[in-house]
């Protein structure tokens, strides 16, 4: 197969090992920055342009699209969908993913555990949203955030309402949901290929820290998950129409809960952490999957 990848940086070590497992089954993976393709947007012959070139018709797309352009990312990944090229994810799947509280509330809508999440607008909802929760503590997330950016713990009511209103003031959007104390400061990272579970590990964030990401500088080791958490993990990522993700739960007294599903996982860390070849997996998954116009949301905004 030819494949390629719209990812700003080659050298990442997720893009070094997908192209290094693609070269093992005997495939190509061509590496692209997403800034600087172009389209033309026509309805007889859309094209994409690199480098003072016509991209060619490809096998398959790997999306990698930072947060930070998942605008104009998208955009290019549906010109690939509309010429009948496979997205590993779709550009639909994605920007539900990236919708904090589209997502949150597409899993609410499966039965999916989750913690319990309040949304409001304005700070005269601030005490109600909070109560709403079940009271302090609880952590407040910016729509916007990623790698535990953005997410904040205020341990009492006093602080969680000044927080919110500050946030509200400066017309940013927020989550608020209850913590889930029992965690303690860990949470399970679960990467799903196709429909299973092909790695997990327990990430625990540094001393001090009740965020896990690894980002922070938490630490990731190989988890033994439970079937109920493998079932959690695999109904999220069909909720929301992802064939590769990262789900990341939280263990409660309730049973596993859903925090994030993030449609472009790092692989450095689950695959040191586990020794799983996640790299290759994927690539089984395009070879098994991938038809030129296969993409379901083609032609679907």
């Amino acid at each position: 197969m030819r494949l390629v990848m719209l990812a700003r940086n080659a050298n990442l070590y997720s893009h070094k090992r997908l192209v290094e497992a693609a070269a093992a089954r005997g495939h190509t993976l061509d590496i692209i920055n997403t800034l600087h393709v172009h389209m033309n947007i026509t309805s007889n012959r859309p094209t994409l342009r690199y480098g003072g070139k016509t991209v060619p018709l490809y096998d398959a797309v790997i999306p990698r699209i930072g947060a930070s352009i998942t605008g104009f990312g998208l955009a290019v990944l549906r010109q690939f969908e509309i010429q009948g090229v496979y997205p590993l994810n779709e550009s639909v799947a994605i920007g539900r993913s990236r919708d904090k509280l589209r997502a949150l509330q597409l899993l609410a809508r499966r039965g999916i555990g989750l913690p319990v999440t309040a949304f409001a607008h304005g700070p005269k909802t601030a005490e109600a949203v909070v109560n709403e929760v079940g009271g302090a503590p609880v952590v407040i997330k910016l729509l916007e955030g990623t790698q535990g950016m953005g997410v904040i713990l205020a341990e009492t009511g006093p602080s969680a309402i000044s927080i919110i209103e500050a946030f509200s003031a400066a017309n940013v959007n927020i989550l608020v949901q209850e913590f889930i104390a029992e965690a303690g400061a860990t949470d399970i990272r679960a990467m799903v290929v196709g429909g299973k579970v092909v790695g997990a590990m327990k990430r625990t964030g540094r001393k001090g820290d009740f965020r896990s990401n690894l980002h922070r500088g938490g630490k990731g080791e190989k988890a033994d998950i439970s079937a109920d958490e493998i079932d959690t993990a695999v109904r999220a990522a069909d909720a929301l129409g992802l064939n590769v993700c990262g789900v990341d739960m939280l263990r409660s007294k309730r049973g596993p809960l859903v925090m994030e599903v993030n449609s472009s996982p790092g692989l450095e860390g689950i695959e040191k952490a586990t020794g799983a070849d996640i790299a290759t997996e994927i690539i089984l998954f395009l070879e098994a999957h991938a038809r030129h116009g296969a993409t379901e949301t083609k032609g679907k905004g």
